[in-house]
């Protein structure tokens, strides 16, 4: 049974600890890395991108055009940087560009 908050918790903590008690964080974190990618990554690299996909610390991107995913592949390590400063978080370890 969940403990019971008292009326004076604010709403940010009464949000953290549902997301904490349901394990809500997996997804939470699925939306956001598909998030960050889309504003990082601009309308040019979004138009190839099919599906955005995070397992454990890795995230699976679908690309449609071979091109960008080689020229993605150079920087991943600079992607994986930005994403995890968009999160202010490690949320993202690995990259796999497909």
């Amino acid at each position: 049974m969940a403990k019971r908050l008292s009326n004076d918790s604010a709403i940010g903590d009464i949000l953290k600890e549902i997301i904490q008690v349901n394990k809500l964080q997996p997804g939470m974190n699925q939306v956001a890395v598909a998030d960050a990618w889309k504003n990082l990554m601009g309308n040019g690299v979004n138009n190839y991108t099919r599906k955005i996909t995070l397992k454990g610390t890795t995230l699976y991107v679908e690309l449609t055009s071979a091109v960008l995913r080689q020229e993605l592949s150079y920087g991943k390590e600079k992607i994986i940087k930005m994403l995890n400063e968009e999160l202010q978080s490690e949320v993202v370890k690995d990259v796999i560009l497909r």
